[in-house]
């Protein structure tokens, strides 16, 4: 599949038009930011080990009857993926305490939670993503309440998917970030998952695996990407 017009461009990925015009060709970057991009930075093969993890996961949800994005892979850091408008939130799931909800309710990173805790942020760059609930999201009509629930049912459907999945690669979902959109009157999860929008814990020490080693320079951040690699496509 040919790309062609460059459609977007992000901290993380491409988006080229095709000659068809229900697909576009996403293309992994190594490029990495962090805090609103006030830090940036590459790692080396991120690009690859992102668009890798990505459809392996995408293939997974497929076969569990989650509607996403994908299509095939296309290269090591090329993905056909179908045409969606991006519903304006991003979904956080969290299965144990860290980030910005340690900081937010000053509790102690690391701690599990009772039952997993759902987040909606308004995707806006200006404003950092801000924290809103069910009640902001009708308001201001970013998505009808056919669709949040939806969106709620399949974030929770698929952390208790992707929980299963990394613990039998000896891996902790911490939380994880998922954007939903929409085509043809569907909502289909989009984007990525991938050790940039995972925290993933190894099972025996809680070593951190994920983007975390490059928001807090903890080194050997290519090293952990790769690490998650084997396990997934190993």
């Amino acid at each position: 599949m040919q790309k062609l017009k460059l459609l977007y461009e992000g901290k993380a990925k491409k988006v080229y038009e095709t000659p068809d015009a229900d697909l576009l060709i996403q293309e992994f970057k190594d490029d990495a930011t962090a805090f609103d991009a006030t830090k940036r930075g590459t790692i080396a093969g991120k690009g690859v080990v992102n668009n890798k993890i990505s459809a392996r996961i995408f293939e997974l949800l497929d076969t569990k009857g989650v509607a996403t994005h994908f299509v095939k892979l296309l290269s090591d850091r090329d993905m056909l993926i179908k045409k969606v408008k991006i519903v304006p939130l991003e979904v956080t799931i969290r299965n144990i305490v860290a980030g910005g909800m340690s900081k937010l309710l000053d509790i102690e990173e690391g701690r599990r939670l009772k039952t997993p805790v759902l987040e909606y942020h308004y995707k806006e760059d200006k404003l950092h993503d801000p924290l809103i609930n069910d009640y902001h999201i009708r308001a201001l009509e970013l998505a009808t309440d056919a669709e949040l629930e939806e969106i709620s049912s399949s974030s929770f459907t698929i952390n208790e998917i992707l929980r299963r999945f990394f613990e039998e690669k000896n891996l902790i979902l911490v939380d994880f970030k998922l954007e939903f959109g929409r085509h043809k009157g569907r909502i289909l999860l989009a984007d990525e998952i991938s050790p940039d929008t995972c925290r993933l814990w190894d099972k025996a020490t809680n070593e951190k695996l994920d983007k975390d080693r490059f928001r807090r320079d903890l080194g050997n951040v290519e090293e952990a990407y790769q690490e998650v690699y084997r396990r997934v496509l190993g």
